[in-house]
């Protein structure tokens, strides 16, 4: 079986040393392996959940060139995906399940993505990325010359009150480590971080919490939430002075916090005592989003704000992201998937290898100049 699983390993684009620990590697490299483990079992069926949530492009490209020669062996395969362009292209056949029970069944040569999409939320979505253009105001957030040695070398840029800034690149590039230097989880070695004109001191997360900033991390399940918990707690948990009452908890206060968040937010749930490890992807996204929600920030970070949840509760994510900005938060969006930075975002800058190589206008933006800056085709910087 070891043999089986290099082999695959290989096939798959992953060059390791076969006695190096799991935990050294990447989460994407996590996942090969743990699908390298599955495919040298020789089964006949085999269930992918979500294989592409932590991989790179060229890791992709391996994971469906594996997948194409178990295709022409016979292998059955269940592929659950959030990303409807990956079922387009590989699927024979589409099920779709919606609150725990069958929708339907349709083949892949005789739907569309719009049927799908309506099968999956029960209602037609016209516009996918319903962005909704807004006056922007004074400039929140002024990041000069931000640099974090092997990591971030001289990043520099800003965000406006209501304007959504979309930060590109491939894996590794060094965006989601952008948004953990700005939230304090790492320190800087030097640069400076203005907010609303004023230079601010952040050392820690808490400092950026203080200063009006909100992170939504990348790993919900390992950064965002305590699974184990309620969601009561969880949204408490960044709000300890608004469920507090003379330095104790008040369980009215956390109540009220709780089901207001839960009915804001749209969170399907059995109530606010529900562990949220219970809970569907997009609904743990909602508590994740909603416990800093209720920080009510200046600065709104999302980083992947629409991994691993449906179409119906990105739809609400985006929704949410226009009325923040329309109530003036300024908003940084890091997402891997170039539709969606293309489709929500005002201005686009793009990350490789710890710098930034490209900044876009909106209109001036497509998926190919994006990618050119991305892989190292060249740079862009918009006047």
């Amino acid at each position: 079986m070891k043999q089986e699983s290099t082999r695959y390993l290989s096939q798959l684009g992953l060059e390791i040393n076969p006695e190096t620990l799991v935990g050294d590697l990447s989460v994407g490299q996590q996942q090969l392996v743990e699908i390298a483990k599955a495919l040298s079992m020789n089964t006949e069926i085999l269930v992918l959940d979500e294989p592409t949530a932590a991989l790179t492009d060229r890791e992709i490209e391996g994971l469906f060139r594996v997948i194409a020669s178990l295709r022409e062996r016979g292998v059955g395969m269940i592929y659950i995906s959030h990303r409807m362009e990956e079922i387009f292209h590989i699927c024979d056949r589409i099920t779709v399940m919606r609150d725990g029970r069958y929708v339907g069944t349709e083949k892949v040569v005789s739907t569309d993505m719009d049927q799908i999409v309506k099968m999956m939320v029960g209602r037609e979505i016209k516009d996918r990325f319903p962005k909704v253009d807004i006056e922007f105001g004074e400039e929140k957030l002024k990041v000069e010359g931000l640099s974090q040695k092997g990591v971030l070398q001289d990043i520099s840029f800003s965000v406006r009150a209501g304007e959504i800034v979309g930060i590109a690149g491939l894996m590794g590039a060094g965006r989601t480590e952008l948004a953990k230097a700005l939230f304090g989880v790492t320190p800087i070695d030097s640069g400076s971080v203005m907010l609303n004109g004023k230079p601010v001191q952040i050392h820690k997360p808490m400092d950026a919490i203080r200063a009006g900033l909100a992170l939504v991390t990348e790993d919900r399940k390992d950064e965002g939430l305590i699974l184990s918990m309620s969601i009561r707690d969880n949204l408490g948990m960044t709000n300890l002075a608004a469920v507090s009452n003379l330095g104790f908890l008040s369980s009215a206060r956390e109540d009220e916090l709780a089901e207001t968040m839960i009915s804001s937010m749209r969170i399907k749930a059995a109530g606010s005592s529900q562990a949220v490890g219970s809970l569907s992807g997009g609904n743990q996204q909602k508590v994740v989003i909603g416990k800093w929600l209720a920080t009510k920030p200046q600065v709104f970070i999302l980083d992947e704000p629409t991994r691993g949840v449906d179409i119906g509760a990105k739809k609400e994510i985006y929704d949410l992201m226009n009325r923040l900005a329309s109530e003036g938060v300024a908003i940084l969006m890091i997402s891997s998937e170039l539709p969606e930075v293309l489709g929500m975002s005002d201005r686009i800058l793009v990350m490789r290898e710890g710098k930034l190589t490209g900044h876009f206008k909106r209109e001036e933006a497509t998926q190919e100049n994006i990618m050119m800056c991305a892989t190292g085709g060249g740079e862009h910087y918009a006047s």
